[in-house]
């Protein structure tokens, strides 16, 4: 036997008895890609971050999306209820304010979970001007924490402007805390309209939440935005999951068995729906979602049982395809799956980060085996990473809390 077909028998008998090694590893090298200020001309508006009251604050964005329109646009909002446009373009160095309701919008510093949360144009927003977003409401003494999901439309006069007055509430969901309130809006191929939402809050779902139906908390929704059922102020697809169960479940529900998803994405290219979920005590996790589907909180957090109630895997809880630990990291941040141009290296990788650590990775999965193949670190560690985004050529993007974006780039 020669020496190199001994080395092959050694590689093939390790694969078989050590799964872990060799041709069955994960690829976890780090990824030698580059990360390079986005917009670098462009400054946020001295009233945004405290420049009228002596007092600096983070622009705190928290997503980033283009309109779909054709105008080549980025659109990126803030914590604190504003909406800000630009042309997609790194020499850019104006930015305008597409959209400001912070009279409306309650953020407080100390309670950063709330905010303006969430942004998705229409897909025909180019022939009707309709975007939507999600944000928490100025606390009433009926409802102190308060999730509201908002139509609204461009100005008549200038399309690069909202009209902060053609405001038609959608959905209001009473929140029991002020922490966990999801806040992703995205549509999904279907043209329907997926909401990520949270427990409600405080720790281990003291309501039990992820496992009720027939609350939409702890949940992802898809509705239909373009009619109403009665009673309604939109239509609830007639292939939802739970439509007509006879048992309260509540027809809204695409998916469930949700912690705090932050956030989710679909592929544009296969139309998978990826999430990323915050953990509580030990695990976070990235979950690729499916009609109908547990998702397992508050009985397993991550692959893992939580608590001393929880379960062992079940068939009927969906385990996630990845989980790290609290070791590593302590709070994902779900991002998009690369179909740019720009940067071949990432091409169908799934981008994320950690928003404790800064950490960002790129993870590979294999559909057909339904398996993850690499793991790669792009940065081991920076500044918070607030969000992820893409733009209407598949560009992705990330955003900190002190106002970078930043983008990624071939070495």
């Amino acid at each position: 036997m020669t020496r190199c077909r001994a080395m092959f028998l050694i590689l093939a008998l390790l694969t078989l008895f050590q799964p872990g090694l060799a041709l069955a590893q994960i690829d976890e090298r780090p990824l030698t890609v580059s990360i390079v200020s986005a917009f670098p001309r462009l400054k946020w508006s001295g009233g945004l971050i405290g420049a009228d009251t002596g007092l600096h604050r983070d622009a705190r964005p928290l997503l980033l999306t283009g309109c779909g329109d054709g105008t080549n646009r980025i659109f990126v909002a803030t914590e604190y209820g504003t909406v800000h446009g630009w042309k997609n373009d790194p020499n850019t160095d104006t930015m305008t304010t597409f959209l400001d309701i912070r009279d409306r919008v309650q953020y407080d510093d100390k309670v950063s979970e709330e905010g303006f949360l969430g942004l998705a144009f229409h897909p025909k927003f180019k022939q009707n001007g309709e975007f939507f977003v999600y944000y928490s409401a100025k606390p009433t003494a009926e409802n102190p924490h308060l999730s509201v999901i908002s139509r609204f439309h461009v100005s008549r006069d200038n399309p690069n402007q909202a009209d902060p007055k053609s405001e038609e509430v959608i959905l209001k969901i009473p929140q029991p805390y002020a922490n966990h309130n999801g806040g992703t809006l995205v549509f999904g191929p279907d043209g329907f309209l997926y909401i990520g939402l949270g427990d409600g809050g405080a720790a281990n779902d003291p309501h039990g939440n992820g496992q009720n139906l027939k609350t939409l908390l702890g949940s992802i929704l898809r509705i239909d935005v373009d009619h109403k059922d009665q009673g309604l102020s939109y239509a609830i697809p007639k292939d939802n999951p739970f439509v007509g169960r006879g048992d309260a479940a509540r027809g809204e529900i695409w998916a469930y068995g949700i912690r705090n998803v932050w956030r989710i994405a679909f592929d544009r290219e296969t139309g998978d729906l990826w999430a990323g979920d915050d953990g509580q005590d030990l695990w976070e996790e990235i979950d690729l979602i499916t009609r109908g589907g547990n998702y397992g909180w508050n009985l397993r957090e991550g692959k893992h049982k939580f608590g001393p109630n929880g379960s062992d895997p079940r068939p009927d809880l969906i385990e996630p395809l990845w989980d790290y630990s609290h070791d590593v990291g302590k709070s994902i941040v779900g991002g998009n799956i690369y179909r740019g141009k720009k940067v071949p290296e990432l091409r169908g990788a799934y981008l994320y980060a950690d928003y404790v650590t800064g950490q960002i990775w790129t993870l590979w999965y294999d559909r057909s085996n339904k398996k993850v193949m690499a793991n790669r670190t792009i940065r081991p560690k920076g500044e918070p990473v607030m969000s992820f985004g893409e733009d209407d050529d598949g560009e992705v993007y990330f955003l900190t809390q002190n106002g970078g974006i930043y983008r990624f780039a071939s070495p």
